[in-house]
């Protein structure tokens, strides 16, 4: 699958082509479509999670799978780090990177994503989204892996180290019983449009 490049996002690749690319020229094509004046520390995260992913997603290297940096989620006005499509799971990766703790209002931060992909990302209504937080130097992973109080195909937010990332994503495989590899079609180019449940809460208000 050859890279794309979206205005809903700054970098797009299926697994192998990125795992394969070296990680400056992947930096490069973040840079090319980033619109504005990237800071260094900027491009040492970009750079620091280039490079971590692609030692971490290495299982999954042949795998129909894609990787998606900074996508736009325009109700918010944010955009995720990371989202990766894998086995029709969507995990949604938030990186802290040099951070230790786990702050609630990080963990906040990766949930309004999930939820807001969940009820306005048309191609993520009826998927598994999980949420991950990722202060790099965080010593322990989350090990307990809970549906939200918002809906049972949303994790509750999971917590890890840069260190434990691959063994979470596997062990959130296991638990979903994903065993059957591939993408979700035309996910990038969703149309953005709220869910029947939030359209009639809407109307009750």
């Amino acid at each position: 699958m050859a890279i794309k490049r979206t205005n809903r996002c700054l970098y797009k690749s299926d697994f192998k082509s990125f795992i394969k690319t070296d990680p400056f020229s992947v930096l490069g094509r973040i840079h090319d479509a980033f619109h504005g004046q990237a800071l260094t520390t900027t491009d040492e995260a970009w750079l620091g999670e280039i490079k971590l992913l692609q030692n971490v997603l290495l299982p999954w290297k042949e795998e129909e799978a894609e990787i998606i940096f900074e996508y736009d989620i325009p109700r918010l006005g944010k955009r995720i780090d990371v989202v990766l499509l894998l086995r029709g799971i969507i995990f949604c990766l938030e990186f802290k990177v040099g951070q230790k703790d786990a702050l609630q209002s990080d963990v906040e931060q990766v949930m309004d994503y999930a939820l807001d992909l969940k009820n306005f990302h048309r191609y993520s209504h009826d998927r598994i989204i999980v949420p991950i937080l990722i202060p790099t130097k965080h010593p322990s992973s989350s090990s307990s892996f809970t549906p939200s109080v918002y809906s049972d195909s949303i994790f509750n937010p999971l917590i890890t180290g840069a260190s434990g990332l691959q063994n979470l994503i596997q062990e959130v495989l296991k638990h979903a019983d994903a065993n059957t590899p591939g993408t979700i079609q035309d996910w990038i180019i969703s149309p953005y449009t709220p869910t029947p449940t939030i359209i009639e809460a809407a109307r009750s208000a």
